[in-house]
């Protein structure tokens, strides 16, 4: 099971902190019909609380302005600090590398394929990454997350439950990746993720919460703090310590070297 949680954690983490993967969590349950369903949220449709959710993190002028992020983190695990950085090319890869216990770990993505350096999972040389695995982060090479021109990148999405505090809204994309998406009803930020994926045979629930947002000299909205929870099993948080905006960036860092 460390070897797993080792390995989703440097592949996801950084992609989740920046991006804004997959069995859909199950829908909370209604509120009681007492007074306090007076406080129930508006009845919007899908397509108006992703909407808003763009306007809150900036909007999408603010979000097509960055083609470029560099963050800067820590992450908490196993009562360690793991320093991570990651670097996002909008559209065109992202590459993530923490340390921990001395070994340096790397998750790479394009848009056609991904590839990984994982000691802990016996992956000390580059790796190609498996399709399954790439397909659950590959969104991670978009700034704006999954829900940014969503019809456009060929994904779906409905409304699949509300209650007087949050909107869980499905995305499915055209590669049949779904994700579950928690939206504050008052901010219309991001404060949850969920997703599942598959690491050597098994299957891992990731629940991504994200807190702390701070705006950029651009006007996008950035969580500077993310929490990660493997089914109950394990948790990570991170904090997020410097993003710098459009610096640039050498697209063949995203390569697969030679071991």
């Amino acid at each position: 099971m460390k070897k797993i949680i080792l390995g989703i954690f440097a592949i996801t983490a950084m992609a989740g902190a920046i991006s804004l993967t997959a069995q859909t969590p199950p829908a909370a349950p209604a509120a009681p019909a007492t007074a306090a369903s007076a406080a129930a949220l508006p009845a919007l449709t899908a397509d108006e609380i992703v909407n808003k959710h763009l306007e809150a993190l900036g909007g999408k002028d603010a979000i097509a302005k960055v083609k470029t992020m560099t963050t800067e983190a820590t992450m908490q695990v196993m009562g360690q600090d793991a320093p991570s950085t990651s670097v996002v090319v909008d559209g065109v890869g992202m590459k993530s590398e923490s340390e921990f216990n001395g070994m340096k770990i790397i998750s790479a993505y394009t848009d056609k394929g991904g590839w990984m350096v994982n000691p802990m999972a016996g992956a000390a040389d580059p790796t190609p990454m498996p399709d399954d695995q790439y397909n659950s982060g590959k969104a991670g090479i978009y700034i704006g997350g999954p829900l940014y021109d969503y019809a456009a990148k060929g994904s779906t999405i409905e409304l699949t439950s509300k209650d007087d505090k949050t909107y869980t809204i499905k995305l499915t994309t055209k590669d049949k990746v779904e994700y579950s998406f928690g939206i504050d009803g008052k901010t219309f930020l991001l404060n949850t993720m969920a997703t599942t994926a598959q690491m050597q045979g098994q299957s891992v629930t990731l629940t991504t919460s994200y807190s702390d947002y701070r705006k950029t000299d651009t006007g996008f909205m950035v969580p500077y703090s993310i929490g990660l929870d493997f089914g109950g099993q394990f948790q990570i948080s991170m904090t997020v310590k410097k993003i710098e905006l459009n610096k640039t960036i050498d697209a063949a860092i995203f390569a697969m070297p030679k071991a």
